[in-house]
């Protein structure tokens, strides 16, 4: 399993955001040492007026507000990212539900899935071995929109781990309903790569986590 070290993480956010509060500060403090030289050394027959010190005031404190909101949402951005980091790894081990057409035997029984974007009258999946002849053909009748689930008995002399496919047809009438092949796989390891998290899954190989259309 890929390690992940959330304590260097937190570390590093540590010290960027002290670097920002220490960027924030110095520029006040060179604001304000600009500002009175500027009021010291001003002609006395043309002072500065009052309205552009005060734009002048405004303006730095609106850079300094805008830094720290950018600073807690940064903040907020990294505790999602290892809150994301953690979930994932209880992943391991599981099952889930991605984008396929992948069949795999488990003790007999094969599972898969679809997605329909629009109800429809009859719905047709045909398995295909490794050549891609069909093998068998499942017929489910009418389904609703949404995401469905079907188990496929394997003939008896199937070894195990085979790995077989499939394909949908759905039909409204005469009309062709959009179909999506779902496949369960296996989470084998998570790994954080910059902010994002991946899964390393026994069949798919390395998926984005977004990619996880349902946990089993």
């Amino acid at each position: 399993m890929a390690t992940i070290d959330p304590f260097t993480s937190l570390n590093s956010a540590t010290t960027a955001s002290t670097t920002s509060t220490t960027n924030a500060a110095n520029s006040a403090d060179r604001f304000l040492r600009l500002l009175v030289t500027q009021m010291q050394n001003q002609d006395p027959l043309n002072p500065l007026d009052n309205a552009q010190v005060t734009s002048q005031m405004a303006q730095i404190n609106t850079v300094s507000g805008v830094e720290k909101l950018n600073e807690t949402v940064a903040g907020l951005n990294r505790q999602f990212i290892q809150m994301q980091a953690l979930q994932g790894a209880s992943l391991v081990g599981r099952a889930v539900t991605l984008q396929g057409d992948r069949l795999h035997v488990n003790e007999g029984t094969a599972a898969g899935g679809f997605e329909l974007a629009a109800p429809a009258d009859r719905v047709r999946v045909e398995v295909l071995n490794g050549a891609g002849r069909v093998v068998d053909t499942l017929d489910l009748g009418a389904q609703t929109t949404g995401r469905h689930g079907f188990e496929w008995q394997a003939p008896a002399d199937t070894t195990e781990g085979s790995e077989f496919r499939f394909r949908v047809t759905a039909t409204s009438g005469t009309v062709t309903v959009p179909s999506t092949a779902l496949m369960r796989d296996e989470v084998d390891a998570v790994a954080l790569v910059g902010d994002t998290l991946r899964l390393e899954t026994r069949w798919s190989g390395t998926v984005d986590y977004s990619a996880v259309r349902a946990i089993n």
